[in-house]
């Protein structure tokens, strides 16, 4: 249907033979269906895409927003053949049943219907992305959460008060009830459909909520019973194998998930007590997603060449530095995936070990046993290293090691917590390392942070004046024709306007000019001011470059960014 589709858009003047040329190889690139990738572009909207099927093939199109499909004609049709087809049964009249598709022409799918259910067919034509949308929504109605819910709401529980002593064998059976086992699932699962990266569990004095942290930012998912509260901690409490019965302590832990086709999820888990009960936060740790690709990171031309030739030093010290959350571990990660040789050891101090790399020796920190960062460094360096990975300089101990191992020609990288690259220098002599031996160790500072990118399927443009572009950093003779996006919101990226994130770097060399700067005692301002000088882009700049591309907005600039 794909190259018919699109000669009948070209013969209909709704797209340009290169607009089929460009769809066509971006179809190649991600798959998908032919109309979805022009959509995708915005060489057309979805719902003139519907009204030119609809009149091509004769067949009425539906808004299925709309419609509420009852849930014996959604088992007319099992789920692995609606997702195959891409189809959704909507109405049965007598022995007609009636299917919305986005490809009315796909005979084999209806052939296939007709086959399976034995009832006659209509087809009615819908978008893509509502067709989607409506699998996502009526099927999995084992674990949706109105159900879930509706059933908790039966349920009956007794409540163990805080000031009680807690009978471990009836937390025990509370947990092994069908629908805290199912509403469990579903935040696990729901959390890996929503692309989350963290899972928050919070009790409140009369409210029980639950937020998923997705592209950076926190949202609420659902409100359980506060009664709950007890049995769902410890469900997840019994399913990372932590002590039920230890309510006072913070613990964490770990769940390994089978998600089926293969797919494995690990959830890093961490139970907090608090006033009203104990917080859980879970981390999702998908190795699928992990990018090790440098140049897919956000690094722009010249700080990708800077970051790579501090990297490929024989010996020294890269730091990579922001707050927690900013993906500090998957640009170290990309950087030990770039080093990776048959020909180098390469050992790492991590707490906790995020992701399993082939060839390199992770080292997990046991604090309560003494293998801190510290203890580990020392050992690396009786093993015969070239390249050390430390989590994180939290201390002066650790600091030193590392600047020594630096200094006796090993590669050392870690992570710092510092608002920029040149505020790193002063955080270093903080800790107590003397300025000659910053500045002989230190090849490159790196200051990153996430910012959001507007969901491509809902991306429009925004009406930013130009005087408010310059207030943010943009120079003037560019403000005026500079052209900024936002999403309005839509299905695919949960009607937030924003979908994935995008690293802005600030990549710092530590050239003969700085490291003059460094023994001399400058601030971190004037430090700054001259590794701009020569050249380097600060968050704010890189944050802008973004903007002007279209990858971000002018909000996310602001949050990310702090002006210069």
């Amino acid at each position: 249907m794909d190259d018919r589709l699109g000669n009948l858009l070209i013969r209909s003047n709704l797209i340009t033979r290169e607009q089929l040329v460009r769809a066509l190889e971006e179809q190649k690139l991600s798959g998908g269906r032919l109309g979805a990738q022009i959509v995708k572009l915005g060489y057309l909207k979805d719902d003139e895409l519907v009204s030119f099927l609809s009149k091509q093939y004769g067949v009425p199109s539906v808004d299925l927003a709309e419609f509420e499909v009852d849930e014996s004609v959604i088992r007319l049709v099992p789920e692995d053949v609606a997702n195959k087809h891409q189809i959704i049964p909507i109405n049965r009249a007598g022995s007609t049943l009636i299917i919305a598709m986005s490809d009315p022409s796909n005979i084999f799918a209806i052939d296939d219907i007709k086959f399976l259910t034995g009832y006659n067919v209509e087809v009615v034509v819908a978008s893509d992305a509502s067709i989607r949308e409506a699998i996502d929504k009526y099927y999995d109605q084992s674990a949706s959460l109105t159900s879930v819910m509706s059933d908790l709401d039966d349920i009956d529980l007794e409540v163990v008060d805080d000031s009680e002593d807690v009978d471990v064998r009836e937390l025990a059976k509370a947990t092994e009830d069908a629908p805290v086992v199912k509403l469990v699932n579903l935040i696990l699962t729901d959390a890996v459909r929503k692309l989350a990266s963290d899972i928050h569990i919070e009790p409140y004095e009369k409210e029980f909520r639950v937020r998923y942290r997705i592209d950076g930012v926190l949202y609420e998912m659902m409100r359980p019973p506060l009664k709950l509260k007890n049995a769902i901690t410890s469900r997840i409490k019994i399913m990372s194998e932590l002590d039920i019965a230890e309510r006072r302590l913070p613990q964490d832990g770990r769940i390994k998930l089978k998600l089926g086709k293969g797919k494995e999820m690990d959830y890093r888990v961490s139970v907090l007590p608090t006033l009203f009960g104990e917080k859980v936060v879970m981390r999702l740790l998908d190795k699928s997603t992990l990018q090790l690709d440098m140049t897919k990171l956000g690094f722009e031309e010249s700080a990708l060449r800077d970051f790579k030739n501090s990297i490929h030093q024989p010996f020294g010290m890269v730091l990579v530095t922001g707050p927690t959350g900013s993906g500090k571990t998957t640009t170290l990660y990309s950087a030990l995936s770039e080093l990776n040789k048959i020909s180098e050891n390469i050992s790492t101090a991590e707490d906790p070990v995020e992701f399993n790399l082939m060839g390199i020796n992770q080292v997990q920190m046991h604090e309560e046993i003494g293998l801190n960062f510290a203890a580990s460094l020392r050992s690396f360096l009786r093993q015969d290293p070239d390249i050390i990975m430390v989590g994180e300089i939290r201390d002066f101990e650790t600091a030193e090691i590392a600047v020594k191992a630096a200094l006796t020609g090993h590669m050392l990288l870690s992570t710092l917590h510092t608002n920029d690259a040149p505020s790193t220098i002063n955080r270093l002599l903080n800790m107590g390392v003397e300025p000659f031996l910053v500045s002989s160790s230190l090849n490159c500072v790196v200051a990153q942070r996430l910012a959001r990118c507007v969901c491509q399927d809902c991306v429009g443009e925004e009406e930013v004046s130009p005087q408010a572009l310059i207030d943010i950093g943009v120079p003037p003779e560019e403000a005026p024709n500079l052209k900024v996006y936002k999403g309005s919101g839509c299905p695919n990226c949960s009607n937030t306007g924003y979908r994935g994130r995008k690293a802005i770097y600030e990549v710092m060399s530590v050239g003969e000019e700085i490291k003059e700067f460094i023994l001399n005692g400058a601030s971190a301002a004037e430090i700054k001011r001259e590794a701009i000088r020569l050249g380097m882009k600060t968050l704010r700049q890189s944050a802008l470059t973004k903007l002007a591309e279209g990858v971000t907005t002018v909000s996310e600039v602001l949050r990310v960014s702090a002006s210069d």
